[in-house]
């Protein structure tokens, strides 16, 4: 790990003071489950760290009646801890109950899962986040087990490794950002990027920018939805498909149906082939196949992740039944 300043500021306006224009100026540390891991890899270099976790108003989960807001400083383990927000939302907790170490879900934070970085080995290994070597990407022709089936017709091959950013799409949840220029927010499903050259990211943060809160609205409260994954292993690891839904029902039928897949895409990738099945109709196990067929649609599968297709089709069809079932 190359050396590094620390800075352990306590408002978010010094903190936005300890960051820099470029993105090797600064790295913000709060749960540090993914940056610690990247700075012993040289995967990140930055020269300073601001460590935010003494930072005031990004803590705690808060319900109103505009919505549910998740500080940034808010953890998986607090998540789980608010019976209410569960109860509310099994998209999130089936995703929470998913990450099963007690470690991470101590220490790692929503926002901080939001952010993480790809988990593409090559880009691990150090050849970019675009896996270029002599101009030519190495995953189409190499191991390219874990990576994307939608969304790679650019450069981009790796998935968007968040557990949480499907159902937080599903449910309409927007992040607020705060920078040097004020503060914005913008809708979660528009914060991530498929970046098409190095210099890019993931998402639309900037250097110098944090986010200090997810909101959930308080019409995603009256949402049936749900998350299924599929792992490797149960023990500590990523899924290799996923997908969460959330749709509300009016007179039998559904209506503002959100289909979103994970750890497929760049991207948490919106099934909009499938939100178009379900929308209008009595769902049904023979309709939530449906959907699912249409989820996968136009899948670029490569050499070695085909399977991929098969365990979105099942994600999608598993999903949308266990949403139904909470009406029953």
């Amino acid at each position: 790990m190359q050396a590094f300043e620390y800075a352990h500021p306590a408002t978010v306006k010094e903190t936005l003071g300890l960051l820099g224009p470029g993105w090797n100026d600064a790295a913000i540390l709060a749960g540090g489950t993914d940056l610690i891991s990247a700075m012993k890899d040289d995967v990140e270099t930055p020269r300073r760290v601001v460590n935010i976790k003494g930072v005031a108003g990004l803590e705690g989960i808060h319900t109103t009646a505009t919505g549910t807001t998740i500080g940034a400083l808010a953890t998986i383990e607090h998540l789980l801890g608010d019976a209410a927000l569960m109860k509310a939302f099994p998209s999130l907790a089936q995703a929470a109950h998913g990450i099963s170490s007690p470690q991470m879900r101590h220490m790692g934070t929503i926002a901080g899962d939001l952010c993480q970085r790809p988990r593409c080995w090559y880009f691990r290994a150090g050849y970019g986040l675009l896996a270029m070597d002599n101009g030519k990407s190495l995953v189409p022709g190499g191991d390219n087990r874990y990576h994307a089936i939608f969304g790679n017709e650019g450069p981009a091959y790796f998935v968007s490794p968040s557990s949480f950013a499907p159902p937080l799409i599903a449910l309409g949840a927007k992040v607020k950002i705060e920078g040097p220029k004020g503060s914005r927010e913008v809708s979660l499903e528009g914060f991530f990027v498929a970046p098409k050259s190095e210099s890019e990211r993931e998402n639309i943060l900037k250097p110098d920018e944090v986010i200090t809160a997810i909101t959930i609205p308080a019409a995603a409260r009256g949402m049936r939805n749900a998350t299924y994954e599929v792992r490797q292993r149960e023990t500590l690891d990523w899924p290799l498909a996923t997908a969460s839904v959330a749709f509300n029902i009016g007179g039998g039928t559904v209506h503002t149906g959100r289909v979103i897949l994970g750890h497929v895409a760049p991207v948490p990738w919106r099934a909009t082939a499938a939100e178009k099945v379900i929308a209008g109709r009595n769902l049904s196990e023979a309709i939530a196949s449906e959907a699912a067929d249409a989820a996968v649609e136009g899948a670029r599968p490569l050499s070695m992740n085909k399977y991929k297709v098969q365990l979105a089709r099942v994600c999608v069809k598993r999903a949308l039944l266990a949403a139904l079932e909470q009406g029953a």
